[in-house]
């Protein structure tokens, strides 16, 4: 059952914390996961919350850290010592630890990092630090279970025990031979039914995925959804192993992007929050904003080309919004499938193959589109029948050049290495209207000669 926070917990904590009961305020909190305590963090001021960071012990609020916002996190981490930073960094694992340094200033960074207990866990930070962090070796965790494939059972197995006290999960256990090479896999199924004195070079798997530390997330990512797994070791230029890259991790970097691609489809340039500056916000709407105002200019412009004709028949004005509409719609939706493809690397066959798909269910979609607004338009709404069939032409035209705008404009940009995320945003939206009108209003010349 999911931990509620109410106004009475809240309210209690900030009593707690005026008159210092550090003690009742320990056993509220020590039962609450470290998940909830951080929502409750975030809806005291920084004071108070910087206060119960102090009053908890390390262990507890180095997982709490991981959980705030970015904001508050820096907030409190400004207010602690080198000394206490490192603390909360020596019960947390290599990555982890390493994201929270890479937020701290370089002055601080090398404090903290001095202050570190473990030597061999600060090691391991510093190694992760240099990597960029979007790649594998940016999120991957330096602790993991390794076996020498020269080992037998009973060796590897003592070994493990020794390995495994520093790690929260056990998903695999990796082999290597002496120059710390990945050679493959051990199962642990088979680690328990084999006969002690067993050589593990006559055990373990020798296939297995693996990914490089220069991958980007977003390739690991595919590949761990793909074969559906809970961990992936990451080696290094020589093929040695450096660490493993598990399921949780994977979740963030497909939350991230999931929530990057959201912004660009709804026209937000830059990576931002609700709770960022009026500033920010402004720096990442108005790009696609102003793009879609000189888009706007065009379209009025493409209107004044036929001025004269909507004089003439007034009943041509009334439909552009109808045609704009189902122009951006149908780009927009044309464009989503094939960036969802492109993401999840399901795309198949040519591009030729791709197009004539797409105009084909258009050309279906259209004709019964049309043909509802054909008997619509004359019925209820008492339209001349020569106007009714333009509609409907250009209706059924705009929807399948609409279709191949939308699936063309993603694998372009891909091609070019841009997200094609962006597709989906204002900009296929506004080059869709123009085209809408462009053509509604050349098919509406045609057949009435104005």
């Amino acid at each position: 059952m999911e931990f509620k926070i109410s106004k009475e917990l809240i309210q209690e904590v900030k009593e707690l914390i005026e008159v210092k009961n550090d003690h009742k305020l320990e056993v509220i909190l020590n039962d609450i996961h470290h998940a909830d305590i951080a929502e409750i963090l975030d809806e005291l001021d920084f004071d108070d919350a910087t206060y119960i960071f102090k009053v908890l012990d390390s262990d507890k609020t180095a997982e709490i850290l991981l959980e705030l916002e970015d904001d508050l996190r820096e907030n409190i981490l400004s207010r602690l010592s080198p000394k206490e930073i490192a603390e909360e960094l020596d019960e947390l694992e290599t990555n982890d630890a390493a994201d929270i340094i890479a937020e701290l200033s370089q002055e601080i960074k090398a404090e903290v990092i001095s202050e570190l207990q473990d030597v061999e866990h600060a090691k391991d930070i510093v190694d992760l630090l240099r990597y960029k962090e979007d790649t594998a070796g940016g999120i991957m965790h330096k602790e993991l279970v390794k076996v020498n494939e020269n080992w037998n059972v009973l060796t590897c197995v003592k070994e493990m025990r020794i390995q495994a006290e520093n790690i929260s999960r056990v998903h695999s256990i990796y082999v290597v031979d002496d120059e710390d090479r990945l050679k493959g896999r051990l199962s642990l199924k088979d680690l328990l039914t084999t006969s002690t004195k067993t050589a593990i070079s006559d055990v373990y798997i020798r296939k297995l995925n693996y990914v490089n530390v220069d991958a980007e997330d977003v390739e690991v990512a595919r590949i761990m959804q793909k074969y559906d797994l809970e961990a992936i070791p990451v080696v290094d230029e020589l093929g040695r192993l450096v660490g493993r890259i598990t399921i949780d991790d994977i979740v963030d970097v497909i939350k991230d992007e999931a929530d990057q691609d959201y912004q660009l489809a709804a026209g937000i340039s830059q990576d931002v929050e609700a709770d960022d500056s009026i500033m920010e916000l402004t720096k990442a709407r108005l790009p696609w904003l102003v793009l879609a105002l000189l888009g706007g200019f065009i379209t009025v412009r493409v209107l004044g080309l036929f001025e004269g004709a909507m004089l003439e028949h007034g009943n041509l004005f009334f439909f552009t919004p109808l045609i704009a509409a189902m122009a951006g719609n149908v780009g927009v939706q044309s464009s989503a499938i094939i960036v969802q493809g492109l993401a999840n690397d399901t795309l198949s066959g040519s591009l030729f193959n791709r197009l004539i798909k797409e105009v084909s269910l258009s050309l279906l979609n259209g004709i019964i589109l049309a043909s509802i607004l054909f008997v619509g338009s004359h019925f209820f709404l008492d339209v001349e029948m020569v106007i009714g069939l333009i509609v409907t032409i250009a209706l059924v035209s705009v929807i399948v050049i609409a279709s191949l705008i939308g699936t063309f404009i993603p694998l372009l940009l891909d091609k070019f290495g841009i997200d094609p995320a962006l597709a989906t945003g204002p900009f296929i939206t506004t080059s869709n209207d123009i085209c809408g009108i462009l053509i509604y209003f050349s098919i509406a010349k045609m057949i009435l000669g104005f």
